[in-house]
């Protein structure tokens, strides 16, 4: 019998990976409090889900493919809508999206799902956290305090970049030579 833990595992995951549309249909029309509340949403999925699947003891190999794919896909849509709004480069974006298709990529091949290393787990976590400074709406403080969690929210953003690049390098490796990363 399948644990209701790893059920509702896959299924938090599963509407993560369809918040990507909505949340850029948000930012576009300028909802940016609303796009701000979904992104939050999605990543308290991301943690509801991980924790669901660990008392588990462990998710299915189909949440661990999905839940990184529902991930980039939650995360590429304000990307996206920054790199067009020229809130950030579209170079340094296309990087990092470049990067979440190789890894997805790579993951598709492997038979466990490859689940995510505490490299791209840290990567996540910097990028939800800069995403989140990033979109803080005006109307929720001062211009200073929305100024300086943009400003805060661009400055992470460049440490997610590098620990993707980073954890890219560390999944690609052949295994006898991971313990170095």
């Amino acid at each position: 019998m399948i644990s209701p833990w790893r059920l509702w595992a896959d299924r938090l995951t599963l509407i993560r990976a369809f918040l990507g549309a909505p949340l850029l249909l948000l930012l576009s029309s300028g909802q940016l409090a609303l796009a701000w509340l979904l992104l939050l949403f999605g990543a308290f999925t991301d943690w509801a889900d991980g924790w669901m699947a660990r008392r588990a003891d462990g998710g299915s190999s189909w949440g661990a493919r999905l839940d990184p794919l529902a991930d980039k896909l939650m995360i590429s849509a304000p990307l996206i809508w920054l790199a067009t709004s020229g809130e950030l480069p579209v170079l340094a974006v296309w990087l990092l999206l470049a990067r979440e298709l190789l890894i997805s990529g790579w993951r598709a091949g492997s038979t466990s799902g490859a689940p995510a290393s505490w490299l791209g787990k840290w990567k996540t976590t910097l990028q939800f956290l800069s995403l989140f400074l990033m979109l803080w709406p005006l109307s929720w403080g001062s211009t200073q305090i929305t100024t300086f969690a943009h400003v805060l929210g661009w400055w992470l953003f460049w440490p997610g970049l590098g620990l993707a690049l980073w954890s890219a390098l560390a999944y690609l490796r052949p295994r006898s030579t991971q313990h170095l990363l």
